[in-house]
């Protein structure tokens, strides 16, 4: 035991001696760069400065995605308006497929200069643009299908009427003119607006009117489903998607806008197209507004836009024909109506082929 207690005091002394000696050389090197650093704090004040701020740019580049994305503070919607026993998946975002349905990988947003070539005529001229006769016929002010070479003429991007907005004029006073629906004027994704949410108008713009005409008369040319029918729900389509709701079919499915805008001023009921889960039911003051998302759970999910009023929750069952809600004019709507859509796999169909 004595040996045991010798030894351990020497090691004591011997890391205390050890420890202070260490000490000492610490401090020693320490006052020597620090009065290094002092007397050249000059010199090198800019450097230490920039190769900081360097420091500072790469760690925000780096964990500025990371904070962005897990930030639990960011909100999916605005407050919803109007609506009852509404829910919301933070998942879903309705307009983040929006695009991928556009038949042409280059929409034409603006009216084009055409050189008419040996062997054209309008019919062919027409069929190359995707529009109508009449749209190239007004467009440029032509009395007759005759054309020449080398003639140049304006191309509109859709079928329908390029009109320049007057003072005074308002979407519906031009949509009355041309015969069709003002929401028609709303859906063409290039229109553009003094005021979004009242759909003012400055004099001198260029309007593009879908699907207007001129005359009286359909256009002659134009390949194109009735531009008014009936649609009355629950009659079953040629799948097994049945009507949503019952009005007047007010727009067709095109490359802008691949829905059904269905109207009706007497409110009905916006009923399940099939059975599903509903994914989505809330509100937001723009685009949809009050609007359904249902999912199928084979594929296809369908959405129903500008309700006024909304009957069921996110993550609830719903049977063909169950009631959603109720036909509305909510969110960017010019009145009463629904938008229906079909998706597969995310990507937005063409619903007259699955609804006739």
């Amino acid at each position: 035991m004595t040996d045991v207690s010798l030894f351990l005091s020497f090691i004591r002394q011997y890391t205390v001696r050890k420890t202070l000696l260490l000490s000492q050389q610490f401090e020693a090197v320490k006052d020597i760069i620090v009065s290094f650093l002092i007397a050249k704090r000059g010199k090198y004040s800019s450097s230490f400065l920039n190769s900081s701020l360097i420091i500072l740019v790469a760690i925000a580049v780096v964990a500025g995605p990371i904070i962005a994305e897990n930030n639990p503070f960011t909100p999916l919607f605005t407050q919803p308006i109007n609506q009852q026993n509404q829910s919301s998946v933070v998942s879903y975002n309705p307009y983040e497929t929006a695009l991928s349905t556009v038949i042409s990988s280059k929409p034409r947003d603006k009216v084009e200069n055409y050189v008419v070539k040996s062997g054209d005529t309008l019919a062919s001229i027409g069929k190359k643009f995707g529009i109508s006769v009449d749209t190239i016929k007004w467009a440029n002010d032509l009395k007759s299908d005759t054309i020449k070479p080398e003639q140049s003429l304006k191309i509109p991007p859709i079928t329908g009427v390029v009109h320049t907005v007057v003072s005074g004029e308002t979407i519906y006073s031009i949509a009355k003119k041309y015969k069709i629906p003002a929401q028609n004027i709303v859906n063409f994704i290039f229109n553009d607006f003094a005021d979004i949410d009242t759909f003012a108008l400055r004099a001198g713009q260029v309007l593009y009117v879908p699907d207007g005409v001129i005359e009286p008369e359909q256009p002659k040319y134009a390949a194109m489903a009735p531009r008014y029918a009936n649609a009355i729900a629950g009659v079953r389509g040629s799948t097994n998607f049945i009507w949503p709701t019952t009005g007047i079919i007010t727009q067709y499915p095109t490359w802008y806008h691949q829905a059904f805008d269905i109207a009706s001023n007497g409110g009905p009921a916006i009923i399940a197209a099939d059975t599903g889960t509903v994914t989505y039911a809330g509100c937001i003051n723009w685009g949809y507004g009050c609007h359904v998302m249902v999912d199928h759970g084979n594929g296809y999910q369908t959405l129903y836009g500008h309700m006024s009023v909304i009957s069921v929750n996110a993550g609830q069952a719903v049977n063909q024909g169950q009631q959603l809600g109720v036909m509305g004019s909510t969110g960017n709507s010019t009145g009463p109506h629904l938008h229906f859509e079909i998706r597969l796999n995310g990507v937005l169909q063409n619903p007259q082929n699955y609804l006739r």
